[in-house]
């Protein structure tokens, strides 16, 4: 009996990531490469060695017949009933079992970086049940009995700290932040503890001068990927349109020109990026960032999209990621804002926090799908070459529906033993699902070749998947 899917025709066409962007190019630019990383143009295989790989962008994706690419919708979680500080520019930092929450307190500043602005700290163990640790660092209003960390202008407005993750860093240095404003530039601070904080040189790290920047939450990071540290920081394009640049420091002082990346759409102006790499899959960098709507009554909402390495941000889901929703109180300015860094908030789940601290969930690598809906569907990657002894997917299917694999040779050509006849169906819903035919599950004998992989599927979602050791 031959295969629904194999009967099907008009196969729709999918480029790689660098041809979807081009595609668009009349639309906005795609920015410019500035450090040595993953990337690959339309005919490169990707060589996926044993990293997980998400259906975030075109990467992987040669063809598809009948599915499409899917940005799933983060579901809003239950009111906390011990939350943190209300967010203004705030980071979540997942460091072992500890949640640390940043966020910027105004404190009725009437501009950026007035000297009422004040860094605040909370702590959690789960992500959801908060405290205010009483530190007794700052005094505030003649009591030091608070969670303030930091109270310096103008490094308050926009106190963006991560933790750092560079092999051999100082235990010292294990915390690197950076702030500032378009008049003082942007300065680099470190911190042992993620508490007490100081500055780590006297004079600004980071400087651009050819427009109005660095007025958002400027982020950095140290890239596996890239070997370098990377900062995404907020710039006006052609002088009207907020947006971003790019830049990368070896040793987190000296950091590179900056390169204009030029996400926007006609018209678009992205407040923040929240840019940083996915905690189960680092060489993929994820951002959501604010588009900031000013002939709207300067409302807001969150968007979704990501890089790898130094390539330009991919823009495959260009829809909305988080809507302001139903209260009327969210459709004004800095009403939706995202908290930088993506977190693991149980084994099956990661969280998202917004303003003013709201909490959206998400299953784990579930940003995007390849989905396919009640009629079967097919997906041929883009030819890569893996390390491992077994394939594993994230997927989820209904009662009805189903995945099944098949390996197949460059050309296309299924190899013995792993055709999708052969291939058992995958029903239910899994984070870590082995695939396997009716020979098993070893995988090894293809490993260092060049093979495609083809998916069938029905009713079903897959969201990532990695070849096992």
């Amino acid at each position: 009996m031959s295969d629904p899917v194999s009967n099907r025709r008009d196969w729709l066409k999918i480029t790689s990531a660098a041809g979807a962007v081009g595609a668009l190019a009349p639309q906005f630019d795609v920015g410019t490469r500035v450090c040595a990383g993953v990337g690959a143009s339309p005919g490169t295989i990707r060589d996926l060695g044993s990293r997980r790989e998400l259906f975030v962008d075109r990467f992987l994706v040669d063809r598809l017949e009948g599915l499409r690419l899917h940005l799933h919708e983060p579901r809003l979680a239950p009111e906390m009933t011990e939350p943190a500080d209300p967010l203004e520019y705030g980071t979540v930092i997942k460091d072992g079992d500890l949640f640390r929450l940043y966020t910027r307190d105004g404190r009725g500043a009437k501009f950026d970086g007035d000297t009422t602005e004040v860094t605040r700290y909370c702590e959690s163990r789960d992500g959801i049940h908060w405290t205010r640790p009483r530190l007794g660092l700052v005094e505030i209003d003649g009591r030091k009995d608070n969670n303030v960390i930091l109270r310096e202008a103008p490094f308050c407005h926009n106190f963006s700290p991560f933790l750092d993750t560079r092999p051999g860093v100082a235990a010292e240095e294990r915390f690197k932040a950076l702030a500032g404003t378009v008049k003082s530039m942007l300065f680099a601070f470190v911190s042992a503890d993620g508490i007490h904080w100081r500055k780590w040189r006297p004079e600004a790290v980071i400087h651009y001068t050819k427009e109005y920047a660095f007025d958002s939450q400027n982020v950095a990071f140290w890239s596996a990927n890239e070997g370098c540290y990377v900062c995404y920081f907020r710039h006006f394009l052609d002088k009207k349109y907020r947006s971003v640049c790019r830049t990368t420091s070896a040793d987190f002082v000296a950091w590179t020109e900056p390169v204009p990346l030029r996400p926007n759409v006609p018209g678009e102006h992205l407040y923040t990026t929240l840019t940083h790499p996915y905690f189960r899959a680092p060489h993929i960098y994820i951002a959501t960032p604010t588009r900031f709507h000013p002939d709207r009554g300067e409302s807001t909402d969150i968007l979704f999209m990501t890089a790898r390495g130094p390539g330009a941000y991919d823009r495959t889901f260009r829809e909305v990621f988080i809507r302001p929703g139903l209260d009327p109180n969210r459709w004004g300015n800095r009403s939706n804002y995202a908290a930088l860094n993506v977190v693991p908030t149980s084994a099956t789940e990661m969280s998202i926090y917004t303003t003013p601290f709201r909490r959206f969930t998400l299953r784990l690598d579930g940003f995007a799908s390849v989905r396919a809906g009640a009629d079967p569907g097919e997906l041929i990657t883009q030819p890569l070459r893996f390390q491992g002894q077994t394939l594993s997917v994230n997927y989820s299917t209904s009662a009805g529906g189903q995945l099944r694999a098949e390996i197949q040779d460059i050309d296309g050509k299924a190899f013995e033993g792993f055709r999708l006849s052969d291939a058992k169906p995958l029903v239910g819903d899994s984070l870590d699902q082995t695939v396997s035919w009716k020979h098993g599950a070893n995988v090894s004998t293809l490993a260092g070749r060049t093979v495609r992989l083809r998916f069938a599927l029905q009713d079903a979602d897959l969201f990532a998947l990695q070849f096992q050791m």
